[in-house]
């Protein structure tokens, strides 16, 4: 029983009476301050938030432990339950426990097999296309904003392969209007902290908030109902294809079309900005690392030739094994979705020592996590691929690189 075992205190920075560590942590720089946090107190530390506990682990021991989803299960909180206006009780913002959850989960699984992924490289390769159009007509003094570029890559990637929607962002100067109301959703939702008054002092970014949410769900509706008239255009399935004529297995029911609106919004939202920010991030890194830069170049001509106007087939992408060990890496030191909640089902004492009661709000702080030198080595900051080897892969416990989430919700 947990009360036999020696337990020890969490480590806990001090704060404040009533607030505790609500100003511990960096509000515009959320992610930086928890890891800086994480390499003052150690692979676990707890902080107090308006009285309400949250634990923070970030050695890879520890994560193991937390991630066994027999005695874990992902919690919804904080910003991500506040991007329930949007997102409702979709794959990402719904409890675990929800009926549509599960339905949706069960009925989206074959849209990402080997097979559906061929029905989407058509529309990745046009996409793609675009950006490389846009870039080659520039001259050599331009300034490229790779992020922005990225965000319209992926959003119009999404928009096309899953829903049929062109954002066509790449013959905008500005960004779509949906890229405007979410960005200015998420900094909203993620900034609250939920402390008295706060609706008060922020109605105004609030009311805001719930016209951008106006906008996107009636975007999300359009596209469903434009759908249902007119009929995928090609004939092959997507996203959309699978939500609209796909059965739960278990149950035999079908998505409602709210929840198939906020399924939409889901991959607009977790889908674009994850792979945009992927993305950015690896092209920085190859420009800080050029002896990768040129092996990526050399397997890209072994793999796929010289030939510019070739188009790569999806057979040829999967033997570019170093490019994807490139990928690999960005993510791990620069997650894209960088924390994940968790909480305990029952009372449970992690590394042997550590007592957290049932319930209790468990994030996993994964840039930190990657940073581990118990796994990564005496430099675990340093951009290196060959962390991605096979045999590099196979020594590892899964549980020390996780930048995708966990178990049936990653």
């Amino acid at each position: 029983m947990v009360t036999s075992i020696a337990l020890e205190p969490i480590p806990q920075p001090p704060g404040h009476p009533l607030i505790g560590n609500v100003l511990t942590v960096d509000a515009n720089k959320q992610i930086q301050s928890l890891m800086a946090l994480a390499e003052e107190y150690g692979p676990i530390y707890q902080l107090d938030m308006l009285g309400t506990p949250i634990i923070m682990v970030s050695g890879a021991d520890l994560a193991a432990e937390i991630c066994d989803e027999k005695r874990f299960d992902k919690t919804v909180r904080g910003p991500l339950k506040r991007l329930r206006s949007i997102a409702g009780d979709g794959l990402f913002t719904g409890d675990t426990d929800d009926p549509n959850w599960a339905k949706a989960h069960n009925i989206l699984l074959p849209s990402f097999s080997q097979k559906a992924m061929g029905a989407y490289l058509p529309g990745m390769i046009d996409i793609a296309s675009q950006l490389m159009l846009k870039w080659e007509r520039m001259n050599s003094d331009d300034v490229i904003d790779v992020p922005k570029d990225m965000i319209r890559l992926t959003l119009d990637t999404i928009g096309v392969c899953g829903f049929g929607y062109r954002f066509n962002s790449f013959y905008r100067e500005d960004f779509h209007p949906f890229i405007e109301a979410l960005n200015r959703t998420l900094d909203t939702t993620q900034k609250m902290r939920g402390i008295p008054g706060e609706k008060l002092m922020k109605r105004q970014q609030i009311e805001a908030l719930a016209k951008d949410a106006r906008y996107m769900n009636n975007l999300g509706d359009e596209i469903i109902a434009e759908r249902r008239h007119t009929g995928s255009q090609d004939g092959a399935e997507d996203l959309l294809d699978f939500m609209l004529s796909g059965r739960d297995a278990v149950t035999g029911e079908r998505l409602s079309d709210e929840n198939i609106r906020y399924q939409i919004n889901t991959f607009l939202i977790a889908g674009h900005e994850t792979t945009s920010g992927l993305l950015s991030f690896t092209i920085y890194f190859l420009l800080k690392n050029r002896d990768v830069l040129k092996r990526a170049y050399a397997e890209v001509d072994e793999v796929l030739g010289r030939n510019i106007d070739a188009v790569p087939t999806l057979s040829q992408i999967g033997r570019l094994s170093y490019i994807r060990a490139i990928l690999f890496e960005a993510l791990r030191l620069w997650p894209t979705a960088p924390a994940l909640g968790l909480a305990p089902y029952e009372d449970e004492v992690i590394g042997g020592k550590y007592l957290i009661p049932k319930g209790t709000f468990t994030t996993l702080l994964i840039p930190s996590l990657h940073r581990d030198p118990s796994v990564w080595g005496d430099n675990p900051k340093a951009f290196n691929p060959d962390h991605f080897t096979p045999e590099a892969e196979a020594a590892r416990d899964p549980a020390a690189y996780t930048p995708n989430g966990n178990g049936q919700r990653a």
